[in-house]
C-alpha cells in the first residue's frame, strides 16, 4: 500500500512539474513574439456597398476603409449589412437611420501596460468592418438599493448591463444590437449575423473590426497557443468573474441577480484566456509575427470595455 501511494504521489509531482515546465515554455515562446509595428496592408481597402432588404432597414449599407501613412480611416453610413431584428420594438422604440460615420484610428498602434477605460452613454470603443459601432454597457443605471432604476439614465451608481442579464430588456436582436434614440444601430455583444456574412466559423480566426487604438478585433475563436499558428483553434474566454463580496448599497439580489450590473463583475487574472480588456498578444492569420488583439467573446465582458493601445 505504501509503495502504491508513493508511486501515485511521484506521478502527481512529476505531472505537476511537467505542466509548470510547459507553462513556462509557453510564456517563454510568447515573450519572443515580434509584435507587428504596423497594421498597414491589412484590409486597407475593405469596401462594402450593398442594399439591406431587412424590413427594419431597407437601405444601402455603405462602408469604405482606407489607409494613409499614419491612420486607418472609415467613411460609412452605419447601416448594417445583414438581417436585423424588428425595430422599433416594445423595448427599443427607435428606428434605424443612416448616420455619418467618419473615424480615424492609428495605423501603427502602440501597446501600453495601461488600460484606458471607456464608459458612459453611447461610448464608442471600436468599429466593425461594416461600419457599425461597438458599444459597451447600456446607458441605464440604478441608484443605491435599487429604489430608482432607468434604462436611459446613466448617472446612478449601479450601471445596468445590456446583455447577460434578464431583469431589464433593451430590445436586443440576434446580433446583440439595438438602436439609439438618434437611429444609430450598434453592437453590445457578438455580432452574429455579421460574423456569418464573413464566413466565420469554429475552424479559424475571423477579424471583424478595429478598436479605437488601432488594434484588431477577432470573433470568438483564437489559437490555443497564442504563439503558434499551427495550434488548435479554441473558444476564447474572458477573465471576469462575479464578485461574491456584495456591497451593502447594492440593489437587492432577490430582484437584481448577480450579473445585472457592471459592478457585479471583477477581473480575475488567469481565470480565462484574456486580459482586462479582453485581449492578448499573439499571432493571427493577418499578423503572423504577432500583435496585440481583442476578442468578442460569449463570456463577459462580451466586447472590450477598455483598450491597451495608446490613444
Amino acid at each position: 500500500m505504501f509503495a502504491y501511494q508513493f508511486l501515485k504521489l511521484s506521478v502527481i509531482v512529476a505531472f505537476t512539474l511537467l505542466l509548470n515546465a510547459c507553462e513556462d515554455c509557453h510564456h517563454s515562446v510568447l515573450s519572443t513574439i515580434k509584435q507587428g509595428a504596423s497594421t498597414a496592408n491589412v484590409l486597407c481597402h475593405y469596401q462594402f456597398n450593398h442594399y439591406n432588404s431587412s424590413k427594419s432597414v431597407e437601405a444601402n449599407s455603405v462602408a469604405y476603409w482606407s489607409c494613409d501613412s499614419n491612420s486607418r480611416d472609415i467613411d460609412a453610413n452605419g447601416i448594417p449589412n445583414h438581417q436585423v431584428g424588428q425595430f422599433p420594438n416594445a423595448q427599443n422604440p427607435y428606428t434605424i437611420f443612416e448616420q455619418s460615420v467618419m473615424e480615424s484610428y492609428p495605423l501603427h498602434p502602440v501597446e501600453t501596460k495601461v488600460a484606458t477605460r471607456f464608459g458612459g452613454k453611447h461610448a464608442v470603443i471600436g468599429m466593425m468592418l461594416n461600419g457599425v459601432k461597438i458599444s459597451g454597457r447600456s446607458g441605464g443605471s440604478c441608484d443605491d438599493f435599487g429604489e430608482k432604476c432607468s434604462s436611459t439614465d446613466y448617472k446612478g451608481h449601479w450601471n445596468i448591463e445590456t446583455i447577460g442579464q434578464h431583469v431589464f430588456d433593451f430590445g436586443i436582436d440576434e446580433s446583440n444590437a439595438h438602436v439609439q434614440p438618434d437611429g444609430t444601430y450598434h453592437y453590445h455583444g457578438m455580432p452574429e449575423a455579421f460574423i456569418a456574412s464573413l464566413g466565420g466559423n469554429n475552424n479559424k480566426m475571423t477579424l471583424i473590426g478595429w478598436a479605437v487604438d488601432g488594434f484588431p478585433i477577432y470573433a470568438r475563436y483564437g489559437y490555443s497557443n497564442p504563439a503558434d499558428a499551427g495550434s488548435q483553434i479554441k473558444l476564447m474566454k474572458g477573465s471576469y468573474q462575479l464578485n461574491s463580496h456584495i456591497n451593502e448599497h447594492r440593489p437587492s439580489l432577490d430582484v437584481y441577480p448577480l450579473g445585472t450590473f457592471q459592478q457585479d463583475w471583477i477581473y480575475v487574472p488567469g481565470s480565462g484566456d484574456l486580459d482586462e480588456c479582453n485581449g492578448q498578444v499573439g499571432v493571427t492569420p493577418e499578423f503572423p509575427e504577432g500583435i496585440y488583439h481583442y476578442y468578442a467573446t460569449d463570456s463577459y465582458p462580451y466586447l472590450q470595455r477598455c483598450v491597451k493601445g495608446r490613444i
